[in-house]
């Protein structure tokens, strides 16, 4: 649920991407972070190593419009898409406002995407989150790909589940549909 702070005239939402390991996570954010003003973002923040992309997570706080006299302001954060990193997801995860889901376009990566959004699920259901309740959207990246799978079978794998969620083609490398999956994100309940 979205912070809101009477003294400083503030509302903070948390929006996380998750998905498979190099699906694009990190990608978004660096894409996002570059075409954003400096006075209007924070620095990106990653905890990575030199063989994983992300370690930890990625972070990116974002300051946008006045509404009413408050300011609104994104947290942006990546999990990392490593089995190993589980606790992790879960802790990243906790009183998030708003999922994107980034799926790897790619033929080979589809048992991934399919296992990532099922670690999600549950790791939501252990941090006591309803993920109907939950705006989240999908992105499917690396469009660009010369072996990307259609995207009615991306439909079925993944966005199958009722409440039907709102997706996008993407190439975050590009920055193709990374600025409409962000506005996505804010009119994802259906």
């Amino acid at each position: 649920m979205a912070v809101v702070n009477h003294e400083t005239k503030e509302v903070t939402f948390k929006i996380v991407y998750c998905g498979t390991p190099v699906g694009g996570k990190t990608t978004n954010l660096q894409y996002i972070h570059s075409r954003i003003e400096a006075d209007q973002r924070g620095d990106l923040v990653s905890l990575a190593t030199s063989t994983d992309r992300t370690l930890f997570f990625d972070f990116l706080p974002i300051n946008t419009v006045v509404i009413n006299g408050y300011a609104t302001k994104f947290m942006l954060y990546t999990i990392p898409g490593q089995v190993c990193y589980n606790a992790t997801r879960q802790l990243v995860l906790k009183g998030v406002d708003g999922i994107v889901f980034v799926s790897d376009s790619a033929a080979e990566r589809m048992q991934e995407n399919l296992e990532s959004l099922q670690t999600l699920r549950r790791n939501l259901a252990n941090n006591g989150i309803v993920v109907e309740t939950l705006p989240l959207v999908f992105q499917y990246n690396k469009r660009d790909l010369a072996d990307a799978v259609p995207v009615t079978y991306l439909e079925y794998l993944l966005n199958n589940a009722a409440p039907h969620r709102v997706s996008f083609e993407a190439a975050a490398n590009t920055g193709y549909n990374v600025f409409a999956t962000q506005i996505g994100r804010a009119s994802c309940r259906e």
